[in-house]
């Protein structure tokens, strides 16, 4: 029997023994695939021995219109875009772990409205189906105050930016979901790694009188009174290639001020421009495939005007509580520096920032680890109630905004005659206050002490035409292995943000399960509702404590909200969390104030395009070329991303072509758009020519579009002008 064989020729023992082979292998298999099935659902599974995740990144062009509409951050109605200093772009970060996705947008805005995440989240869902939700998506801007506004819903915002301008939230939308559909398209394995650093001489505490009312022991327990953390996340394919960096600091884009007109990224977008100009080298700006995005932090009271605040009249300093100067209030009291001027200032800082996250992407070599969480919920902010301890409740109020709401800070101070620290109300104010909206209860009063109220803004009367301040708001956290993301919903000065940080960071590694887990603070995301301040700073009442809207515990109330979450995911009972109540998106009674633009002029035997101021014939490194061109209104060329008013050429002799070297999204040139009378207006290109400019011939060419009206209805069709060749020398004097 043992000789037998079959008709294959295989032992009859030999074909049963393969058989139970066989059987016992599959059985082995089925026990594996249950055991794994049953530790991925109890939450029990171990993170994957590679430790790679699927990473993509993808950037786009967000700019919207240069021309006419308010840019948003100062609430300063005469400042209006009139050019193009930098392009805006979204940047995101897409992770995967196998189980979850979560995403991370860094826009060059200066803050994410309600109804800008309420849009893009719409998008998404219309392209992506359910894939990227409230609760996986962050979206946070980086306090740019020199980007168009018109991208809000709520009445004060829609006031102090001319309404409601679609012509301004579209190219926004676009660019952030655009920004995402690459970073989608793109996924690929890869790893992260993060490091940190502390960036000195490039942040100032603007309210340092509010920070020393902070408690002395928990002040001591810092070296400053900004944070100086500089955070970055290094992305690499497998085979350690990079392909992205993501870095959180504490400055507000503040360096380009009040009298600037250009839509500029300005000090944090000049980081993103100078590394990846470093890592796609030869590409234009807005082109390669490296990806540099930085993002606020808690920023709230902290300034890149270094040289500090002093009175520009006399040149004396400011009154330290109220930041006023004896002539001229508040106004007269401003911060400037480290530069001759605001372009200075803007590229000193920017570089400085872009320096030290340089510095530790090349040396970040701890490496993140383990699998990706996120947590999120709509709160009611007007109504938190949080257990202080055993015997003391406090609760949250309906908005409003306090008398030093109106006198700004010293990177903008206001026109009127408020001043920073008012604890007390003005009769003259107060009296035009309740003539045209009625006095604020006693009750309203009472939760929001010591703060004097001005804009009483949850009230019944600041209803019309919509609500003036949002209620519902988002809390939000993401983890990318060893690094949550706090996402807040406005502006947390630097001790806020410490709390917070500690808070979270305490739940998470309450259960043991995130004990090297480090926490950032992603500042002005997913919606904006001003200022959040500690207790003891709000009872100061400068700017930042004035424009804390939900009252004295609105710091407490986030750091509940957020403690839940994080133990939440700690516990692994995020499905537990409640969704809270959804956010209006309204579809009525929104406004637009920004009148059409009339249709477009040339002065008589002129063109578009036309030459007024031609360029010299020859130049050196170091000299600004200007050249000013007949124009149209720039609001007339729609949807301008991804395209340019402005070429720099260089003429290739081997090729017997131009070759574009700078668009008006390099830092080298400035676009002034310059509006006259009559439907008239002019287009003035400065090139500021940089000491690596090769020399060789040059031109300039200008492009737009205007308005003309034939017959009933408007046409708008493109234009172009072109300067005359000039040279750039290489040598100290002129040839």
């Amino acid at each position: 029997m043992a000789n037998r064989k079959s008709c294959c020729g295989v032992s009859l023992l030999e074909a049963m023994l393969a058989v139970l082979f066989i059987v016992m292998t599959t059985v082995c298999v089925v026990l594996i695939t249950l055991m794994v099935s049953w530790k991925t659902h109890t939450g029990l599974t171990p993170p994957p021995q590679n430790h790679s995740y699927l990473i993509g990144v993808g950037r786009a062009d967000c700019t919207g219109p240069p021309a006419e509409v308010p840019l948003m951050g100062y609430a300063n109605p005469q400042q209006s875009a009139a050019g193009i200093h930098t392009r805006l772009y979204s940047r995101a970060f897409i992770i995967d772990d196998g189980r979850r996705r979560v995403v991370f947008v860094t826009a060059e805005v200066g803050m994410i409205s309600q109804r800008l995440r309420l849009e893009v989240l719409s998008a998404l869902q219309v392209k992506f189906g359910d894939v990227y939700r409230q609760e996986n998506v962050v979206l946070s801007g980086t306090h740019t105050h020199s980007g168009p506004g018109g991208y809000f819903q709520f009445t004060l915002f829609m006031i102090s930016s001319k309404g409601y301008i679609r012509s301004s939230i579209q190219p926004l939308v676009n660019g952030i979901v655009k920004s995402i559909d690459i970073a989608h398209r793109n996924m690929k394995p890869g790893r992260i790694y993060r490091n940190r650093g502390e960036l000195d001489d490039s942040t100032l505490n603007r309210s340092p009188h509010s920070y020393m009312n902070n408690p002395e022991d928990e002040r001591h327990r810092y070296k400053s009174n900004t944070d100086k953390q500089v955070m970055v996340l290094k992305f690499t394919d497998l085979d350690g290639d990079g392909i992205a960096v993501l870095s959180w600091f504490s400055v507000h884009a503040v360096s380009m001020n009040y009298t600037n007109r250009m839509v500029s990224s300005d000090n944090m977008g000049y980081a993103s421009y100078l590394l990846e100009q470093d890592k796609n080298p030869g590409d234009l700006p807005g082109q390669g495939g490296f990806v540099a995005g930085f993002s606020s932090s808690n920023l709230g009271d902290v300034s890149p005007n270094i040289r500090g605040p002093h009175c520009v009249n006399t040149g004396l300093s400011c009154d330290y509580l109220n930041s006023s100067c004896p002539v001229g209030g508040t106004k007269m009291c401003q911060a400037f520096g480290p530069g001759n001027d605001m372009f200075d200032s803007t590229r000193i800082i920017g570089h400085n920032i872009y320096r030290k996250a340089k510095e530790l992407y090349a040396s970040a070599v701890e490496e993140v680890t383990g699998f990706l969480h996120f947590a999120h919920e709509w709160v009611n902010m007007t109504d938190v109630t949080v257990q202080i301890n055993s015997s003391h409740t406090v609760s949250t109020c309906k908005p409003a905004l306090g008398h030093s709401f109106a006198a700004g800070t010293t990177d903008g101070g206001g026109d009127l005659n408020f001043t920073q620290g008012a604890v007390e109300g003005d009769p003259f104010w107060d009296g035009i206050r309740d003539a045209l909206l009625g006095e604020p209860s006693n009750k309203t009063q009472e939760c929001h002490h010591p703060k004097p109220i001005l804009f009483n803004t949850g009230s019944v009367q600041m209803n019309w035409p919509l609500p003036w301040h949002p209620q519902i708001v988002d809390v939000q956290i993401i983890t990318i292995g060893s690094v949550a993301v706090v996402a807040v919903p406005g502006e947390m000065t630097t001790m806020a943000g410490r709390r917070l940080r500690d808070a979270v960071q305490q739940e998470l590694q309450s259960e043991g399960t995130f004990e090297d887990t480090e926490v950032v603070i992603a500042g002005l995301s997913n919606v904006y509702t001003h200022y959040i301040t500690t207790y003891e700073e709000y009872q100061v009442q400068r700017y930042e404590g004035a424009s804390t809207l939900y009252g004295p515990h609105t710091l407490s109330a986030y750091v509940h909200k957020f403690r839940g979450l994080a133990r939440a995911i700690a516990q692994d009972k995020v499905s537990e969390l409640p969704v809270g109540p959804q956010p209006p998106l309204f579809t009525k009674n929104l406004f637009n104030l920004l009148p059409q633009a009339p249709a477009d002029k040339t002065p008589v035997n002129s063109s578009f395009g036309d030459v007024l101021q031609q360029v010299d014939p020859v130049y050196r490194q170091g000299d600004v070329v200007s050249i000013t061109f007949i124009a149209g209104n720039p609001r007339h060329s729609g949807d301008i991303r991804d395209k340019t008013f402005v070429t720099v050429e260089i003429y290739d002799n081997r090729t017997d072509s131009w070759e574009v070297v700078h668009t008006d999204a390099s830092w080298e040139t400035r676009f002034h758009w310059l509006k006259g009378s009559n439907g008239r207006s002019n287009t003035t290109v400065e090139w500021f020519i940089p000491p690596s400019a090769p020399g060789g011939c040059y031109r300039i060419k200008h492009f737009g579009h205007y308005k003309q009206r034939t017959g009933l209805r408007p046409v708008i069709k493109p234009y172009e002008g072109t300067s005359a060749v000039f040279r750039v020398s290489t040598s100290f004097y002129y040839q």
